[in-house]
């Protein structure tokens, strides 16, 4: 009697999981086919409680994500053999134009002549070199040194000195010595002078007097003015080079203009004895 209820009960647990594996396999057969399009992270996955399951997939990848970082600006000077660009335009030494070219043809160019190439405009299509001596690019760099010394600061230096118009010589003098080397450094000077109660000093005489003493290194930013009453500024700045030759020259003709006038006050006086 035992025997044959486990017979009975095995009998129908093996029907039982034929009919469940018939219908699962059956369903994926019975299916109707449809086009799809995926990407390449696409994956399809079985799975025996739905018809079908669709996941997607991450690409495995343990470098990490490159980031572009800006092309810093080449120095100018020569290339040497190395150029990256297939087609360029070219120009000779004395700055006339070859068109375009292979790169192969400019490199014989520049053996042929004994000369350098140095890239001139890499933004261009096609970019633009230029055959140069070495003499010739030391010049250029120089001028481009120049040029950027030239250049204004982004930020510049102020310094500020306030003091009396009734202010002592002496204390002047120190004060005036403390300008002269900030305008050495090319700092801006704003210097503010008060009105003292009972004087009569012109403050702008002060700041006359002040300019005279560091003439031959700075001028006027920002001329005397009154800014409120009792109460006198003006901004001091070293001069340009342009300004500088300028001071010179009209320096050395006040000297000879001045020894002209002692020669002949000379002769004047000799022809009287």
């Amino acid at each position: 009697m035992t025997t044959s209820c486990v017979t009975k009960l095995l009998c129908q647990a093996t029907r039982n999981e034929t009919r469940h594996a018939k219908r699962f396999f059956g369903t994926l057969l019975t299916q109707t086919p449809q086009k799809r399009v995926f990407s390449p992270f696409w994956v399809v996955v079985p799975d025996p409680r739905k018809s079908t399951v669709f996941g997607l997939a991450q690409p495995f990848c343990t470098a990490e994500k490159s980031h572009t970082e800006p092309k810093r600006k080449a120095a100018f000077g020569s290339v040497g053999r190395r150029i990256p660009d297939r087609i360029l335009h070219l120009i000779n030494q004395d700055g006339e134009s070859l068109g375009n070219m292979h790169r192969a043809e400019a490199l014989k160019l520049m053996d042929q002549h004994d000369l350098k190439l140095v890239l001139l405009r890499a933004n261009a299509e096609p970019p633009v070199y230029r055959l140069m001596t070495g003499q010739q690019i030391h010049e250029e760099q120089l001028k481009r040194a120049e040029k950027k010394k030239a250049s204004p600061r982004a930020e510049t230096v102020q310094k500020e000195l306030s003091f009396s118009s009734a202010i002592a010589k002496n204390d002047l003098e120190t004060k005036t010595k403390q300008i002269a080397q900030w305008i050495e450094k090319k700092y801006h000077v704003k210097v503010t002078i008060r009105q003292a109660k009972d004087s009569t000093t012109d403050m702008f005489m002060i700041f006359d007097q002040i300019l005279e003493t560091v003439a031959e290194k700075a001028t006027y930013l920002s001329k005397p003015r009154v800014a409120r009453e009792g109460v006198s500024t003006c901004i001091l700045r070293h001069m340009s080079d342009k300004e500088l030759k300028a001071y010179q020259k009209i320096a050395e003709q006040k000297n000879s203009e001045a020894k002209k006038d002692e020669n002949e006050d000379l002769k004047s006086s000799e022809l009287h004895q």
